[in-house]
């Protein structure tokens, strides 16, 4: 079945190989068109026999195996695998956006909100490769394709069977990619893949490898270095990207993120993760939303409306319908209109009562000048009011309520009873729903910008980006 000449492509019965799409050490990978009718588009990966050694024919019979077991959507399909005198051929799901690398590059860097849907289809993956001790152990932006707005990894060709307590030496990977304890050949495990997500993310941010060298030789200097992960100077991202990138580029696995933590990071958010359920579910929100609408319950209403909300706009991202998605923009526009008239609604009940508590804070404030932690706290909490009423930055206003309400909160559990514990989880109740009332402004503003910001920021600059469609 394999041509005698080196140059054209292998002949396959059933497919027509075309353009070469790339190669490594071991295999070079083709475009090709199954014969007949259907002219499906596939790709084909072909390992030259001659080229394998034990150990990489191991590792292929283990991608074989991994890859026809799994499916998927964001992982790359295995349809079939042949082989002749000369070669082993994977024809694998054909992805028509390339590499996430090559859409990193076109941009230079990418806006956190399309960082973020592209790290949700990552984290999905590796969730669901996870549960089956899968580990990929080559994870790079090379080896993640592009399918329309849909990423999948690839090349498994490292990946191997890996429970928790197991432990490797093997070094695999590209050495950019690779977690401190594998490239200083030390015993590693499963988290050697967390490592290279971080380095993914951080390069999808920042337009390069935190460790970026002109030679290996500097690479593993920087690599074996025991100075902590910084993100670049001026990096402006939010607080749980930033929380989220250093915990996965711990250089201590044992003090690195754990795979539990990296799949409810708040950042990751797999909840709201754009997918076929996310529909329904903001349907389900919306309709109880209007019940308490209508029953004049406010806060209530602006709650769901809100809750709804998160699950829409990954709704209008998943939807691959032109007019479908703009029906639904259309819609969730006049959920965002009513919510806002609602959140001007409860600003005005919250008006009265925000008055009241200031008074209560005062005499708070007076009975607790032995309390010198106390006082601080309570000196975070004005902060926070005159950061929110300000109107400048919102997030750094929610970051301050939070900040104080964690400290209040363990102030108020070594509080004996008395009026000061009463005026006390007063003002926490009141800063709890100021910091609440705060999140749903920030919320719905994201919201909207999501919406209307170039109608559908990923979609769309995947399109314009590798020209599909």
């Amino acid at each position: 079945m394999a041509s005698a000449s080196s140059f054209a492509p292998p002949k396959l019965a059933d497919f027509i190989l075309t353009e070469r799409l790339g190669s490594g050490t071991y295999a070079t990978v083709y475009k090709a068109y199954r014969k007949g009718d259907s002219r499906e588009v596939v790709a084909v990966k072909v390992v030259a026999k001659k080229t394998l050694n034990k150990a990489s024919t191991e590792n292929l019979l283990t991608e074989i195996e991994i890859l026809k077991t799994v499916r998927h959507p964001h992982i790359v399909q295995l349809k079939d695998f042949q082989w002749d005198a000369e070669n082993i051929y994977l024809i694998l799901e054909w992805s028509s956006g390339g590499d996430l690398s090559r859409f990193i590059r076109s941009r230079r860097i990418l806006p956190e909100r399309v960082a973020r849907r592209f790290l949700q289809q990552i984290a999905c993956a590796l969730q669901f490769l996870h549960e089956r001790n899968i580990s990929h152990l080559d994870l790079k932006p090379q080896n993640i394709l592009l399918s329309g707005s849909a990423l999948k990894l690839a090349d498994f060709g490292f990946a191997q069977y890996m429970s928790p307590w197991d432990e490797q030496s093997v070094l695999r990977g590209s050495p950019l990619y690779m977690a401190p304890e594998m490239v200083c050949r030390r015993q590693y495990d499963s988290r050697v893949d967390l490592w290279s997500v971080g380095v993914i993310l951080y390069e999808a941010l920042f337009g390069r490898a935190p460790f970026a060298s002109r030679s290996y030789a500097e690479l593993e200097e920087k690599i074996r270095s025991n100075q902590p992960i910084e993100l670049p100077p001026g990096a402006r991202v939010s607080k749980d990207c930033r929380d989220l990138l250093l915990r996965l580029l711990e250089r201590n696995p044992d003090a690195r993120i754990t795979f539990a933590e990296f799949f409810t990071h708040p950042f990751v958010d797999l909840e709201h993760m754009p997918s076929a359920e996310s529909l329904v579910k903001a349907k389900e929100l919306v309709l109880q939303a209007i019940q308490k609408d209508q029953e004049g319950e406010r806060s209530a209403a602006l709650s769901l409306y809100c809750s709804a909300l998160e699950h829409f706009v990954p709704a209008i991202h998943y939807e691959t319908d032109r007019q479908r998605k703009d029906a639904l923009r259309q819609k969730v526009s006049q959920y965002v209109s009513r919510a806002e008239e609602l959140k001007a609604l409860v600003a005005s009940d919250n008006r009265l009562s925000f008055e009241e508590a200031r008074t209560s804070r005062d005499v708070l404030r007076e009975m607790s000048r032995d309390q010198p932690r106390l006082q601080a706290a309570l000196e975070m909490a004005s902060t926070a009011i005159a950061k929110e009423e300000s109107g400048l930055d919102d997030h750094v206003a929610l970051d301050v309520y939070q900040q104080c309400l964690g400290e209040l909160l363990l102030l108020l559990a070594a509080e004996p009873q008395g009026r000061r514990r009463e005026l006390l989880h007063s003002e926490i109740k009141s800063l709890m729903t100021r910091a609440e009332y705060l999140k749903k402004h920030i919320m719905m503003q994201e919201t909207q910008r999501d919406v209307s910001l170039d109608r559908e920021p990923l979609a769309d600059s995947v399109r314009s980006s590798c020209c599909l469609q």
